[in-house]
């Protein structure tokens, strides 16, 4: 990429391993370039739109997980860091902005809790930090060109969003959108409110999740179990924000069907450090699996689940986890739903693929031993695949193949294909014909 800073462009290099990232000032004349930082990683790099010139353009910020973490650095343009801005084992989510009055950074991270995002603002040194939304879930913003006012956006995982002025220090100025209409429309369904927990997976890794059980729960009773997963590198769905359509459908499934709704970030998820979201380099699908396997077996465990009824949901690399726990797990889920899934790592977009799992002639163990098309001998339970076939990110090549496969198995499923739609399979009644297959198969199968 592109960017100009006087005199000179700013261009960033990134190697096909995507592994070494460099910066190189070249003269917008002449083009000539030279290297002016360079970055390393034993595992991979995560690009981001932090690079923020200082007024002055001799000084910049930008953000690196050099130390385990994501956190802000100061450097100068041609020359060494000067200072790490933030530290901590809690990770910065996106560099905001630099007040040059007050000489101040604006940042999102999510230091009060992995499961919450607030907006700071702190000295250069990391001095006189402030916390300006201090209030619990997750928090937007966007400034005004002084930074005197910015545009909040906040919501938690049992609440919509609201939207409101703020000033510079967080304090209401001007409310926007307070939602009160959904808020009261809400209290005329009925709704459970979400809880958060950790699962012990091992001895020092516990991981995060919520759960939905019916209003009426009864914990002598035993209760199917849905497990909603996503689990892709440096993801997130285990967060204190509001989950929108997915959240009504699940609210739905819980109140009115009976189940119980859980979803479990896996190792290889965001806002915990480098080391636990790296540690699937190489192996997209082993550690997630391994994780959401164990989880459901925990919950299983439980003596208001019935172990012999859970199943798992997902779409994209959601999907390609359920494909995997159906298959790879046969002996804990009675059912799946693949929603557009990658079902080998060889069909799939190279520049995402190989930032993880490398090139194929270098890693064939990685890309094959965990695509699910590769374990479909293992599959018992009942299977659900859908897919769009104007799908230009997963494509439909994927769903087709894994058909392919199932027959050459003689192992029975289920599929449905929406003509031309694409990757978010939606339009018209498209989505409620989708979701009202997705209930139909759930309360037949689980």
């Amino acid at each position: 990429s592109i960017r100009r800073q006087r005199q000179m462009c700013i261009r960033d290099r990134l190697n096909r391993l995507q592994n070494k990232w460099e910066i190189l000032l070249a003269d917008a004349k002449t083009g000539q370039a030279r290297i002016a930082f360079e970055e390393t990683d034993k595992y991979y790099i995560d690009i981001t739109d932090d690079l923020l010139f200082l007024p002055g353009g001799e000084l910049m910020l930008l953000t690196s997980e050099r130390d385990g973490y994501r956190h802000i650095y100061l450097h100068k343009v041609e020359g060494p860091e000067i200072m790490q801005t933030t530290k901590g084992n809690w990770e910065v989510s996106e560099i905001l902005g630099y007040n040059e009055a007050s000489k101040q950074v604006y940042y999102s991270g999510f230091e009060a809790s992995s499961l919450e995002k607030h907006i700071y603002k702190t000295d250069l040194d990391g001095q006189n930090k402030m916390d300006i939304t201090p209030d619990a879930g997750m928090h937007s913003a966007s400034f005004s060109a002084d930074f005197s006012y910015f545009l909040h956006t906040t919501s938690t995982i049992n609440t919509p969003s609201i939207s409101s002025i703020c000033n510079g220090s967080g304090s209401l100025v001007r409310m926007l959108e307070d939602n009160q209409m959904l808020l009261a429309k809400m209290k005329d369904y009925k709704i459970s409110n979400a809880e958060f927990g950790k699962l012990p997976i091992t001895n020092s890794v516990n991981l995060n999740y919520w759960i939905i059980k019916p209003k009426d729960f009864d914990p002598a009773k035993k209760y199917p179990l849905l497990m909603f997963v996503y689990g892709g590198p440096g993801s997130q769905q285990v967060i204190n924000g509001y989950g929108g359509a997915n959240y009504w459908w699940h609210q739905m499934l819980a109140n009115e069907k009976g189940y119980i709704i859980a979803c479990v970030d896996n190792r290889g998820t965001g806002a915990r450090g480098a080391e636990f979201k790296k540690m699937t380099y190489k192996q997209l699908g082993k550690y997630e699996s391994d994780d959401q396997i164990s989880a459901a077996i925990y919950f299983g465990s439980l003596p208001y689940i019935d172990a012999k009824r859970i199943g798992i949901w997902g779409w994209s690399y959601g999907g390609f986890m359920s494909s995997t726990c159906i298959t790879k797990g046969s002996e804990v889920f009675k059912a799946a739903i693949a929603i557009a899934p990658v079902t080998n790592w060889r069909y799939y977009d190279n520049i995402y693929t190989e930032r993880y799992m490398q090139l194929p002639k270098d890693n064939a163990e990685g890309y094959d031993l965990n695509s699910p098309i590769n374990m479909l001998d293992k599959l018992k339970g009942k299977y659900l695949l859908i897919h769009g076939t104007g799908d230009d990110n997963v494509h439909f090549q994927n769903s087709a193949e894994m058909v392919k496969k199932m027959v050459e198995l003689n192992k029975p499923f289920q599929s449905a294909y929406y003509p031309n739609k694409s990757h978010g399979i939606s339009g018209l009644n498209t989505r409620l014909h989708l979701f009202t297959l997705m209930t139909n198969f759930i309360l037949e199968n689980l």
